[in-house]
């Protein structure tokens, strides 16, 4: 996707990525796609300390939410 995200900026201050040569931060369309396409979901979906192992599995997932509900 070359187009530039109108939402960029403000995705930006809810993107809680630690992955420094991401090329996806605050694109969430394409961080969806790409992540999905790894079976993988984005690491706004996990909490800091979750997410900070990049671990982005749908198991780590389970893992970190199953006794949050």
């Amino acid at each position: 996707m070359a187009d530039r995200c109108v939402n960029e900026a403000r995705n930006l201050e809810n993107c809680n990525c630690t992955y420094e040569p991401c090329s996806r931060k605050g694109k969430c369309c394409e961080c969806l796609q790409y992540h999905w396409a790894h079976k993988e979901l984005p690491g706004c979906l996990f909490p800091k300390d979750a997410e900070a192992t990049w671990d982005r599995s749908l198991k780590h997932f389970i893992e970190v939410w199953k006794d949050q509900v």
